[in-house]
C-alpha cells in the first residue's frame, strides 16, 4: 500500500511539473534547453513606450534623469528586446513581488548594479513603493523593504568583487593606481551573501583604470601604473582573477545558505571620437542592427574571462547543491549605444563637461535587465515547487 501510495505521489508530482513548465513557457519564455535563449536576439520597435517616466516617485538618480537634463529625443524608448526563438513577456510588477514574496535580494557590483536596482524599484512602483531600511547614510550601500511582500531588496556596493585600496593615501584618481588584492575577497559585500535569497553580482568598467596586482600581500604586477621593476599585467588578469576569488568566496558559504547567484555580465560603453576623458561622446539616437554591431575588443576580452569563471562556479556549485545562473546581457546592451545619457546627467558636482556612455538612462533599455531577472526567478519558483513535491 505503501508503494502504491508513492508511485501515486511520484506521478502527480511529474504532471505537475509538467503543467509547471508549461505555465512558464505559456508567457512565451521557453527554458533554454527547450530551444529558446533569451539573451540571443535582437531590438524591435515597441510603439507602447516605457513602463514609467522620468517623472515617477522612484529612485531615479539625476545622472540618469535624461530628459529631466534636456534630452529632447524619444526614440531609444520605442524599442523592445525580442529573443529569436520566443518573445520576452512585458514586466509585470505584481507578479514580480509574488515570485520574491517573504524573500531577499541583494545586488552587487558597482554604480551599474544602482543603476539596475533603480529601474527595478521604478518598475514596481505601479504596484508598491518601498520602505528605506538603510541603517547607514551612504547611498553604496541602501535597504529597503516591500511591507506588504516581506520583500528585503539591497545594494552591497563593491568595485571590484575583491579588497581594494587607493594607493595614493590622498584620496583616488582614475590616475593613480589602486591596491587590488586578487585573493582576498570585499568583506563589505562577502560578510553579508547569508542574508540573501538572491545574489546578483556585477562588476565591470573600474578593472580598466590603472591598478596594482597583490597575491598573498606581494605586488605581482599591474595595469597602467607606469612603476619600475612590476611586471606589466592585463586588466583582464586581475578581472578573471577577482571573479575567481569571488566565485570561491561564494562556493564556500557556511552550511544552510542556499542563495542563488546571478552574474551579470559586463555592461558595454559607447564612447565614440574618444574616451570618456579624452572627449568622447555617445549621440546615437537608435539602436544598432545585429549585423552593425558586434561584441568584440576589450568588452569580448572582459566578457570571456567573466563567463570562463562563471562556468567552472556553476559546475562546482551543481556538485555542492548550490545554484549559479548567467543573466547574459552583453550582447543585448552592446546594441543599444542610444541608451545612455550621454551629456543629459548631472553629477552630484554638478559637472557635465564629461559624457557618461556608462551608464543608461532611466527609463531605458536597462530595464530589460529586469524583465530577463523576473522570467528567470519564475523559472526558479516553478523548479522549486517541483522539487519539493518529488
Amino acid at each position: 500500500m505503501i508503494q502504491i501510495t508513492s508511485v501515486i505521489l511520484i506521478l502527480i508530482a511529474l504532471y505537475l511539473h509538467k503543467n509547471l513548465l508549461f505555465e512558464v513557457n505559456s508567457t512565451n519564455f521557453g527554458l533554454l534547453e527547450q530551444g529558446c535563449d533569451m539573451f540571443n536576439g535582437t531590438w524591435v520597435p515597441y510603439s507602447n513606450g516605457p513602463y514609467y517616466t522620468n517623472e515617477t516617485e522612484c529612485l531615479i538618480d539625476d545622472r540618469q534623469n535624461c530628459m529631466k537634463f534636456g534630452r529632447l529625443d524619444t526614440e531609444f524608448l520605442k524599442w523592445r528586446w525580442k529573443p529569436d526563438d520566443c518573445e520576452l513577456p512585458v514586466f509585470d510588477g505584481a507578479e514580480f513581488l509574488e515570485t520574491v514574496r517573504g524573500k531577499s535580494m541583494a545586488f552587487i557590483g558597482d554604480s551599474l548594479s544602482r543603476n539596475q536596482i533603480q529601474s527595478l524599484v521604478c518598475l514596481l512602483a505601479s504596484v508598491a513603493r518601498p520602505v528605506n531600511v538603510s541603517n547607514v547614510q551612504d547611498i553604496r550601500y541602501k535597504q529597503w523593504l516591500y511591507l506588504e511582500y516581506n520583500f528585503t531588496l539591497s545594494i552591497l556596493w563593491t568595485t571590484h568583487l575583491v579588497r581594494a585600496s587607493d594607493f595614493d593615501p590622498t584620496g583616488h584618481s582614475h590616475k593613480s593606481p589602486m591596491n587590488l588584492h586578487l585573493d582576498q575577497v570585499d568583506l563589505a559585500w562577502a560578510s553579508h551573501i547569508q542574508d540573501y535569497d538572491y545574489l546578483i553580482i556585477s562588476v565591470g568598467q573600474w578593472f580598466s583604470i590603472p591598478l596594482i596586482y597583490y597575491h598573498n600581500n606581494q605586488v605581482i604586477g599591474c595595469h597602467k601604473c607606469n612603476i619600475k621593476n612590476v611586471t606589466k599585467m592585463s586588466q583582464y588578469y586581475g578581472f578573471r582573477m577577482a571573479h575567481q576569488t569571488a566565485f570561491k568566496t561564494l562556493l564556500n558559504r557556511p552550511k544552510g545558505t542556499m542563495g542563488i547567484v546571478f552574474l551579470r555580465t559586463i555592461s558595454p560603453a559607447h564612447f565614440e571620437n574618444g574616451e570618456w576623458n579624452t572627449g568622447g561622446y555617445c549621440v546615437r539616437t537608435r539602436p544598432f542592427r545585429r549585423r552593425e554591431k558586434k561584441v568584440e575588443g576589450y568588452i569580448r576580452e572582459f566578457y570571456e574571462a567573466q563567463i570562463g569563471e562563471f562556468w567552472e562556479a556553476k559546475r562546482e556549485g551543481r556538485e555542492r547543491g548550490l545554484k549559479f545562473r548567467l543573466l547574459d546581457t552583453t550582447e543585448a546592451m552592446a546594441m543599444r549605444p542610444d541608451g545612455h545619457p550621454n551629456y543629459n546627467g548631472q553629477s552630484p558636482r554638478g559637472n557635465v563637461s564629461v559624457a557618461d556612455c556608462v551608464h543608461w538612462c532611466l527609463p531605458g533599455p536597462i530595464d530589460t535587465w529586469n524583465e530577463l531577472l523576473l522570467q528567470m526567478l519564475k523559472r526558479e519558483s516553478a523548479e522549486s515547487s517541483v522539487s519539493k513535491l518529488l
